[in-house]
């Protein structure tokens, strides 16, 4: 399980070398962005928990909140706003007054990486947050994965193999946290690659809200 962290990191995380100079060979270009670890977004008494990869970099890296500003967040927010989990407007400004309802989002890993590449190295450091950010929500019911280093990490957060538990848009899985049983949906990620080539289409990312919407109850 790692050590222990807390739930959300500091804004100036120092764990991953490669990642700290990345953040502030941004922040040199473009010091009004917030250029820091993303805290997680939403209510602590979430039901359903999204976890993305990591901040895009003129994305959340520049709003300071998880999918905003990008590509993948006009998605993401659009689909939470169909199901019931937000309310007020997206206007991809975390000033927009937009709030979540019995959901939160967060990454497998809070800062920036090169090319939205992160190594597996700094997958496992960040991993302990994401284990903290689970463990504080008494609610939670659902966690749905985006991408398969999400779903992947998200497991070993949760003590569980990743063997027995492969990867795929749609899967479902039995999992448990702090002794409650959670299911565990994964979803290819929202990104404009995925979208623009088909591999994931807004009716594909709306089953899988509609299958966490089901898990609900």
């Amino acid at each position: 399980m790692g050590i222990s962290l807390p739930a959300e990191a500091p804004r100036d995380c120092p764990l991953c070398p490669r990642l700290v100079a990345y953040r502030e060979a941004v922040r040199a270009r473009e010091p009004t962005w917030f250029n820091g670890a993303v805290p997680s977004f939403g209510t602590d008494t979430a039901e359903l928990l999204i976890v993305g990869l990591a901040p895009g970099v003129t994305g959340a890296n520049r709003t300071g909140r998880p999918f905003t500003g990008d590509w993948a967040g006009d998605l993401l927010y659009a689909t939470l706003d169909k199901y019931g989990f937000s309310e007020g407007t997206y206007t991809a400004d975390p000033a927009d007054g937009l709030k979540l309802t019995g959901a939160m989002i967060t990454n497998a890993v809070r800062c920036v990486p090169p090319e939205n590449k992160p190594v597996g190295e700094e997958i496992n450091t960040c991993r302990p947050f994401l284990t903290a950010r689970i463990a504080a929500l008494p609610k939670l019911k659902v966690i749905l994965c985006l991408g398969k280093i999400s779903h992947d990490s998200t497991l070993r957060a949760l003590g569980v193999k990743v063997g027995p538990h492969p990867f795929g848009h749609g899967t479902r899985y039995g999992v448990s946290v702090n002794g409650r049983p959670v299911t565990l949906l994964s979803s290819y990620h929202c990104s404009r690659y995925n979208t623009n080539t088909g591999r994931l289409t807004a009716a594909m990312f709306e089953d899988v809200f509609a299958a966490a919407k089901e898990a609900l109850g």
